[in-house]
């Protein structure tokens, strides 16, 4: 058996991701958020194929895990072909199937699909428990009030987390005319009383971070999309300290544009400490407990981003032999935290394996092969952006 040295450490948590659109990375790279949807990304998705989606979920599970995610939350459509392409590439994910009030594309018939997907297959499944099945409506602006509340029910029967879009621009005006805030709705519908993951949560009042503390929701920081979105910067200071589980997100990486969870720990520290003026608002030790064990603490799991007896063995090898790490191991854990956070990050992963099994050696993926599934992505491309060849 080969040893290793260096730093092993617990695989990373995507809090909040849509990797199936490795496609359309790029594509509207210079538009605000409701733009960037309407005009380029959702006439896109429209023409997405099955294999469009699982190509673009291969990729984007490889891309992962050569950075040392293990786990991701996803938010899609395409539910079958996104999770045996996650199967396929042997990432661990929490999929939520996405759905919206469109014509055509009702929510009543896709709230009836998890239900009976979670009845079927079980909340879990598949090797080493890879799959958790979630519900995943957009937003509170693109779904009815009777569907969030339909969803909490359905939830609640299941024990199922509800992974949902939560105040990241002021596209939700009707709700908060309406309700006061998002959190308040969600609140008034029943999905606070369950397990629930806000993705981005950028522009919430001291009362809605009251209000997910209180009912212990989760909340998926996204500083790389948000910042490129001109989405704005969430309250992140305000949210640890009122005892909000916090994890990090990429998001997609049509809105960020890559898949690196090292890359959002840098940029919330930075703007953590830009926006406070405070260089201790985020610390490197901060960060990365967000990007493992804040992310597990985020989607309500305990059996990830840590390595403990009854956790799953997903773990990554950071290699120390290249400059960042020059001045060595025996550092005080200040500076070695630095190094790794601020210096290293994604470019010193060697090693990955997710439930005791090595995805990824010497930094390339072990179960795919990466020329062939980027090859694939750039035919879906073509497709869905109506490219020529």
């Amino acid at each position: 058996m080969t040893r290793l040295s260096g730093i092993l450490m617990p695989g990373l948590v995507n809090a909040h991701a849509h990797s199936t659109m490795t496609p359309l990375r790029g594509a509207g790279g210079d538009l605000p958020l409701m733009s960037w949807l309407n005009d380029v990304i959702w006439p896109a998705e429209a023409r997405m194929r099955p294999a469009d989606a699982y190509a673009g979920m291969l990729l984007g599970c490889v891309e992962m895990l050569q950075h040392g995610i293990t786990t991701s939350a996803e938010m899609y459509m395409h539910g079958e072909p996104v999770v045996n392409a996650a199967l396929t590439a042997g990432s661990r994910i929490l999929f939520a199937p996405a759905y919206f009030d469109l014509p055509g594309a009702g929510w009543q018939s896709a709230l009836t699909a998890i239900d009976e997907w979670i009845d079927a297959d079980g909340l879990r499944f598949g090797p080493g428990g890879r799959v958790e099945l979630c519900y995943g409506p957009h937003s509170a602006y693109t779904l009815p009030v009777e569907a969030l509340r339909a969803t909490a029910e359905s939830a609640a029967a299941r024990g199922a987390l509800v992974h949902i879009h939560v105040a990241e621009l002021a596209e939700d005006q009707d709700q908060r005319a309406a309700h006061g805030s998002v959190p308040q709705l969600l609140d008034e519908v029943g999905l606070l009383d369950g397990r629930l993951l806000a993705a981005h949560a950028v522009h919430l009042s001291a009362h809605d971070v009251r209000l997910l503390a209180d009912h212990g929701a989760g909340v998926a920081h996204c500083p790389g999309s948000n910042a490129k979105l001109a989405s704005g910067v969430a309250g992140l200071t305000a949210l640890r300290a009122g005892s909000v589980a916090v994890g990090l997100g990429t998001d997609g990486p049509a809105s960020n544009d890559d898949l690196d969870l090292w890359e959002e720990m840098r940029l919330a520290m930075m703007l953590a400490r830009a926006t406070t003026g405070d260089p201790l608002a985020l610390t490197a030790k901060d960060a990365l407990l967000m990007a493992t064990r804040g992310g597990a603490a985020a989607v309500g799991r305990q059996d990830i981003g840590t390595l403990a007896p009854g956790a799953w063995a997903d773990m990554i090898h950071v290699g120390v032999d290249g400059p960042h790490f020059a001045a060595g191991l025996d550092v005080p854990d200040e500076h070695l935290l630095a190094n790794l956070v601020w210096a290293a990050g994604s470019r010193a992963v060697r090693d990955v394996w997710v439930a005791g099994e090595q995805m990824v050696a010497d930094g390339q993926p072990l179960r795919v092969d990466r020329v062939a599934a980027q090859r694939a992505v750039a035919s879906a491309t073509a497709h869905m952006l109506q490219v020529e060849p």
